[in-house]
């Protein structure tokens, strides 16, 4: 069964459409008009092996709040849809993610719960374009929309661009273990409830 899902969310504010493949090959077609966030989608893409393609268009004249915050809703909601009813999945997943002096861990549980637990205490206000405050903001618009539990935590760093390249790209290897076939669990939901 093909893993995939292909949503459009518009609103006043942005106009949204998310493609995953969750078995791709970690291709990527981008564009938020966020150049740096085209960056992080990419790592997302590459290391979590994750076929993906974003095209958004916001109101970026005001800030990029509403982009950012839109994507992460619609990549969750995308995310949901392919994982459908999780049998099979190895449900957990972890990384922990280095680059030069920034250290990032991130733990993903697709429970159906919701929840977003971050602490990563960026050096500067500002990567290019991007303000860091909306890191948050994207996580917590994909756990509320993919129902995750989604632990982030910079462990290291003095550069706000490495600290925020190592959270997403260790959120692409964890989301990668997470939603990884379990041989030993197939056409299992991995819930002692029966279901996520």
């Amino acid at each position: 069964m093909d893993r995939i899902a292909d949503l459009r969310r518009d609103t006043k504010e942005t106009q949204i459409r998310v493609r995953v493949n969750l078995d791709g090959s970690g291709r990527a077609q981008l564009a938020t008009g966020i150049g740096f966030f085209d960056h992080m989608l990419d790592q997302i893409a590459r290391h979590g092996l994750i076929d993906l393609e974003v095209d958004a268009k916001g109101d970026l004249h005001i800030d990029g709040h509403h982009t950012v915050e839109d994507v992460g809703i619609t990549l969750g909601m995308a995310v949901a849809q392919a994982a459908a009813d999780k049998t099979g999945i190895t449900r957990y997943g972890h990384a922990y993610v280095p680059l030069d002096e920034a250290l990032s861990r991130v733990v993903v549980d697709f429970s159906g719960r919701p929840g977003l637990h971050m602490h990563v205490p960026f050096k500067a206000g500002m990567i290019g374009g991007f303000d860091t405050q909306l890191a948050y903001e994207f996580f917590q618009g994909f756990a509320n929309h993919a129902l995750v539990t989604l632990h982030i935590d910079n462990l290291k760093g003095d550069n706000a661009h490495h600290q925020c390249e190592t959270v997403f790209k260790a959120f692409a290897r964890a989301l990668r273990m997470a939603l990884a076939a379990d041989p030993r669990s197939a056409g299992v939901v991995p819930s002692t409830k029966g279901s996520l």
